[in-house]
């Protein structure tokens, strides 16, 4: 029978001298970034903010009326109205007061950020 002598992953030979990791080659995130971040990709995890945040980025002017948000999503105008807000509190889209509905536009350049988040892994 053939024995073999295991080395424990991640420990480097004392002999060679080598590393057991691989340094950074960048800045690693900060915690600060890390938590705004995740509040931005919290706030997309609903699927409910992902299609009102599609209704509204393929509507006219990438403008919509909560109005107009109400039936496509098969919710009341206030559960409605909570879920734009927490897009617009993480930064997605802007709103505006006409009379009395509410308007929210998409935010330049916010889908394009988190994309390019993604991209750089």
């Amino acid at each position: 029978m053939t024995t073999f002598e295991l080395t424990p992953v991640g420990v480097g030979s004392a002999e060679t001298g080598a590393a057991c990791c691989s340094p950074l080659v960048t800045e690693p995130m900060d915690a600060g970034r890390a938590e705004q971040l995740a509040a931005s990709f919290k706030a997309l995890s609903d699927p409910t903010r992902l299609r009102l945040l599609s209704i509204v980025a393929k509507s006219e002017g990438e403008e919509a009326c909560v109005c107009d948000l109400i039936e496509p999503v098969g919710l009341s105008q206030p559960t409605v109205s909570h879920h734009l807000k927490i897009l617009a509190t993480a930064g997605f889209l802007e709103r505006s007061k006409r009379g009395t509905w509410a308007y929210y536009k998409l935010v330049p350049g916010a889908l394009d950020r988190m994309s390019q988040l993604l991209a750089d892994g």
